[in-house]
């Protein structure tokens, strides 16, 4: 089945190209039969994708100062922020959003002949991953190093967090008290079945979450956890952190598994919505809360460096870091940047301690899980 993909520019035309089985390949590809087949490029489906979509591409002609940016993360939460670059710096955007496995493919394929200079995308087990690949360059700025924290970074920069989120338990205040609930893993209980709301298999915060949970507290508690979400969701499975929110904010449900910004992005329209996020496993020697970031890296095959270290200085800038704060109520990763004041503050919670270059290495064993348990 042929479907189009529109590729959103940032100053707001549209680049048309054929994206064959995109869709279907989203859907599918936490689920595959070999897991590994999961960064692998599929035949025809990524080949004719990029021969008409490097078509598609202005040439070399084009104008220098300009910038193509695959981005995994939805549009409209990063347009946004690439619209201020454009009018601080008059360097124009071509903006190409698809899912972050995706991206890592069609980079893979490319190779020499990508049109991409920055790489964005909303999780660092996809972030190390495109390094390991040697999808991304290493880059030395003083500005990365003085403005973000070594924990939010690979080691050779090649990758830098910009943004951090929270795994959090949103609960329905006419349905749940915030006691009942200490720990993530208590949403497994039985009690709350068919009070649940989950992400689907394919979401990244979900992986990335039970890979924490895998690393700190074994398989077998990992698989118990995926089981009694299973359970307890029942049909209440969705593919969109926002649908989550809305479901528990009808009272469709009492619980829901989400990024704790959807939550405030949600109470910011409907102040009066019965939704909170409860911090988990705060108790002393507890897990902590699960966190994970956005983040960009410079391809490895970049033809406009200079402009995509101009970008990369501006993200991670204070004025950069205020806008993921105050647009998306993340948490900025500078350490002199605040928070959104309706947001929990920052050292008002501690976050578990499994480094985010790990995510990469426990994808597989967490999808293999996945797949046991019939997560859908």
């Amino acid at each position: 089945m042929q479907q189009f993909l529109c590729l959103p520019l940032a100053g707001g035309s549209t680049i048309r190209s054929f994206f064959f089985g995109v869709r279907a390949l989203q859907r599918g590809r936490a689920l595959n039969t070999r897991l590994n087949t999961r960064w692998m490029c599929t035949g025809v489906v990524i080949f004719w994708t990029i021969v008409i979509g490097l078509w598609a591409w202005p040439t070399a002609s084009y104008a220098a100062e300009s910038l193509v940016v695959y981005s995994g993360r939805a549009e409209r939460l990063i347009k946004p922020v690439l619209d201020v670059f454009e009018d601080k710096t008059g360097i124009t955007i071509q903006l190409l959003t698809s899912g972050s496995t995706e991206l890592v493919n069609r980079l893979r394929i490319e190779g020499p002949n990508t049109p991409a200079d920055v790489f964005i995308t909303n999780d660092a087990g996809t972030l190390e991953r495109a390094r390991e690949l040697r999808l991304l360059r290493p880059i030395s700025m003083k500005e990365v190093e003085r403005n973000i924290p070594p924990a939010f970074r690979a080691p050779d920069n090649s990758w830098i967090g910009l943004s951090g989120r929270i795994w959090v338990v949103v609960a329905n205040t006419q349905r749940v008290q915030s006691h009942e609930i200490s720990s993530i893993l208590d949403v497994a209980d039985p009690r709350w079945k068919g009070q649940l709301a989950i992400p689907n298999a394919v979401s990244e915060y979900l992986q990335a979450g039970v890979s924490v949970i895998l690393a700190l507290k074994g398989e077998a508690v990992a698989k118990k956890f995926l089981e009694g979400i299973k359970a307890n969701a029942g049909n209440q499975v969705y593919s969109k952190n926002r649908q989550i929110v809305d479901a528990v904010a009808k009272g469709k449900v009492a619980l829901g598994l989400v990024n704790h910004y959807y939550i405030y992005r949600h109470l910011a329209k409907h102040p009066q919505a019965p939704i909170t996020p409860i911090l988990t496993d705060q108790e002393e020697g507890g897990m902590g809360m699960i966190m994970n970031v956005a983040g960009v890296g410079v391809t490895a095959h970049a033809k406009h460096v200079d402009a995509a270290k101009r970008l990369v200085q501006f993200l991670v800038s204070q004025a950069g870091q205020r806008l993921f704060a105050s647009l998306n109520k993340e948490y900025p990763l500078h350490p002199e940047v605040e928070a959104d004041p309706a947001l929990p503050p920052r050292d008002s919670f501690h976050v578990a301690q499994v480094p985010l270059t790990r995510l990469s290495e426990l994808r597989d064993p967490t999808m293999r899980l996945i797949e046991q348990v019939g997560l859908r």
